[in-house]
């Protein structure tokens, strides 16, 4: 599915859940290192940190149930929803018998999802990076973005994200603000949103994003904001793209207010995809991160 295989050379695996293809990677050996991705994102993301990262750590990096490359499944067999995911990751590295020294590596959805497993299992995770993303509800300060409530709230804006590839389009566009990214890696990205149903997990997510206590994660998400102190003692990397007009300052703030001792990363001009954005620098600093002596 990717245009050029150098820039994903990897082999794929699959894991059931209940029925359903859970694609992920799973390279190298070592303490495990565990990289979630977001929306409308897929393991393509992390190719340069597992070849990286895999010289000297066990790096797993699966595709969220509908992104990817794995199975796409329509409503009706799968709830596309914030808690389901957190117990399709339990389920997966239970299954691999991952269960200590994790490190966990977070981009957008990738944190709530990972934050949740973590502060389900605390005692299993070592380390923490983050990077552009959140694990508690929207701050006070900060109100959703309007591309994101139209695609979120409207008819016309569900039409845009599934019809048109419009989400996916814009999120290749306005990610990276220090470089283009190239037509094979836009490709890439691309790969796996080729048709209107293979786009559902990309509106599904954007529609299960918790703003309102009624909305149907908001629960699970408050819930992960009151254990995030169970986590307050682990390493944490914090990487962060100022350009993000999504996941700012405002929510920088928030991760800065709860772990007062992380190591904190700030890249002025670079945007939401910070490993594209910054790869060079980003690889470094992780990699220099997991060396480094725990408390």
């Amino acid at each position: 599915m990717v245009e050029s295989e150098s820039l994903y050379p990897f082999k794929s695996r699959y894991h059931d859940l209940g029925g359903l293809k859970l694609h992920y990677v799973d390279e190298g050996a070592g303490d495990p290192v565990v990289c979630l991705h977001g929306n409308p994102s897929w393991s393509f993301y992390y190719r340069e940190l597992i070849k990286e990262l895999s010289e000297t750590h066990h790096v797993l990096a699966p595709d969220h149930i509908g992104c990817g490359l794995s199975d796409k499944p329509d409503d009706s067999r799968y709830e596309y929803r914030l808690e389901r995911r957190i117990d399709d990751l339990e389920a997966w590295l239970d299954a691999l018998d991952i269960k200590q020294n994790i490190t966990l590596v977070m981009h957008d959805w990738g944190g709530a999802i990972g934050m949740g497993y973590a502060t389900r299992h605390p005692e299993r995770v070592s380390r923490l990076v983050v990077m552009n993303t959140a694990a508690f509800p929207m701050p006070g300060a900060k109100e959703l973005p309007w591309p994101l409530w139209f695609c979120r709230s409207t008819k016309l804006g569900a039409l845009f994200v599934r019809g048109l590839n419009g989400f996916v389009w814009g999120w290749l566009l306005t990610g990276c603000k220090t470089r283009r990214l190239s037509a094979s890696e836009k490709a890439g990205y691309r790969a796996p949103y080729d048709s209107y149903k293979n786009r559902i997990a990309v509106l599904r997510f954007v529609q299960d994003i918790p703003v309102l206590p009624d909305d149907r994660s908001f629960g699970c998400l408050a819930g992960i904001e009151g254990a995030l102190d169970s986590l307050r003692g682990k390493p944490m990397l914090i990487l962060w793209g100022e350009k993000d007009f999504v996941f700012d300052n405002h929510v920088l703030s928030e991760w800065k207010d709860r772990f007062t001792a992380a190591q904190v990363e700030l890249f002025p001009e670079a945007g939401h995809l910070i490993l594209e954005d910054a790869r060079d620098e980003s690889l470094a600093l992780i990699r220099d991160f997991l060396k480094a002596e725990g408390p």
